[in-house]
């Protein structure tokens, strides 16, 4: 069987939310495996953003990458888009496929439009609502039923707030979305209705090759890690310090907890007590370093989305978790976890300890994740995947636009309004520079 005319390699564009940091977040992990996948096949890359530079961006001019600054409601973009005439053009998240989509469709109508979902957003959120609905109400013990929200009442949360509606409509403009976690791809065929041809599963690509690491009476303390401006995270350390670390000195005195995470705020570093052990220690350059030496991650996420960064580091360093049924959401499938998973303040702290103090279940839990980083995560046969799957879209794109009318009709109305919208920030914005 000849390939098809689409399965070479062309020019890809990337519009990005953000540029990418790989050591300060899962997302920026993925986005830059998303890149080697592209890269590995000879693909030529640039990638766009209309932030700024943060702290720990990527250097992707080392990789042949090139890089363009692009700003939001102006015309300069048609005018790069056009000249670029990229045969495929991934957007890096919701709101930038709102921003640029009718532009990329009007100038560059045959190139292929991914969207990377990163998580959902709309899901987080609606789990973050329900946090502060129950921290309101005054239940700061039993966070179960929250933990275990099953995915219909997951949907009737989240369709009663706009942000699913719009990153849904995004998912359905877009040819292909990269869904990072197999169980939003349920709750979004099953309950949301997303027909599965638009989905596509990409997890985080690992190596999955395990790793020779310091075994457990060479390691010492625990450890947290997690970008401090991601919601989530910052809920899991406050959550630490007021419930859990308590719990976990009572019956381990001695015991360190040592947190990492970038752009460590005031409010952070506020929360360092070297007398109980509670270590902020701020940015690690190399996070699989000190995942390695560490005894026991502690991730006890009360929301969130997607599949986790910090736990992904885990795997890859062999160090056994602790963590919620959000946090493990996505990642094991009918695997046995590398760790425990546990809903209550008591429950984690109890599982933490004996993992610390047992090395047969820290062992068990250990050969747990060099099976479920195989199985799960190996990075060529889900990369391969991946490529595959856009070649096929891109070779039959007439056939599965017309298959996705509820696409179309959605692009029709939703570009029209942006682009007058757009055209009118412009306008307003060229009067303003008389």
């Amino acid at each position: 069987m000849s390939p098809t005319p689409f399965a070479r390699a062309g020019t890809l564009l990337v519009i990005g939310y953000v540029w990418p940091e790989p050591r300060s977040s899962a997302a920026g992990g993925h986005m830059m495996q998303l890149l080697d996948c592209f890269l590995a096949d000879g693909w030529r890359i640039t990638f766009a953003s209309p932030a700024g530079e943060g702290e720990h961006k990527a250097d992707l001019a080392s990789l042949g990458i090139a890089e363009q600054n692009i700003t939001l409601n102006c015309a300069s973009f048609d005018d790069f888009v056009r000249e670029l005439n990229p045969d495929v053009v991934l957007f890096d998240r919701f709101m930038m496929e709102e921003q640029f989509g009718w532009r990329v469709e009007k100038h560059c109508p045959n190139a292929l439009r991914l969207l990377e979902t990163s998580d959902l957003q709309s899901l987080r959120d609606a789990r973050q609502q329900a946090l502060k609905e129950q921290l309101a109400a005054g239940n700061h013990e039993d966070f179960s039923q929250l933990l275990n929200l099953n995915q219909r009442q997951l949907f009737q949360r989240m369709a009663a707030g706009d942000t699913a509606q719009r990153e849904i409509a995004a998912i359905y403009r877009a040819d292909l979305s990269l869904m990072i976690s197999d169980a939003e791809i349920e709750l979004l065929t099953t309950q949301f209705k997303l027909p599965p041809a638009l989905l596509v599963h990409c997890p985080l690509l690992l190596d999955s090759t395990p790793q020779a690491v310091p075994g457990f009476s060479e390691r010492e303390h625990f450890i947290s890690i997690g970008n401090f401006r991601h919601a989530p995270n910052w809920d899991a350390v406050l959550w630490l310090k007021n419930s859990l670390w308590p719990l976990i000195r009572q019956q381990l005195p001695k015991a360190q907890l040592h947190i990492y995470g970038s752009y460590t705020p005031p409010k952070a570093t506020a929360l360092h007590n070297a007398a109980q052990g509670f270590h902020i220690m701020n940015w690690a350059p190399d996070a699989l370093e000190v995942m390695r030496n560490a005894r026991v991650c502690l991730a006890p996420l009360r929301f969130g989305a997607g599949i986790k960064g910090k736990i992904a580091d885990a795997l890859l360093c062999g160090t056994p978790n602790v963590t919620t049924p959000i946090g493990s959401e996505g990642m094991h499938g009918d695997l046995p976890w590398p760790g425990v998973i546990a809903s209550s303040p008591q429950a984690l702290a109890d599982a933490a300890v004996q993992l610390y103090r047992d090395q047969t279940a820290w062992q068990q839990a250990q050969d747990a994740g060099w099976t479920l980083l195989a199985a799960r995560y190996e990075k060529t046969r889900f990369a391969r995947q991946l490529m595959t799957r856009i070649s096929a879209c891109r070779a039959q794109l007439s056939e599965h636009r017309r298959d996705n009318f509820t696409g179309a009709m959605l692009r029709h109305h939703q570009h029209k309004s942006t682009q007058y919208m757009a055209q009118w920030i412009a306008a307003k914005n060229r009067l303003q520079g008389a």
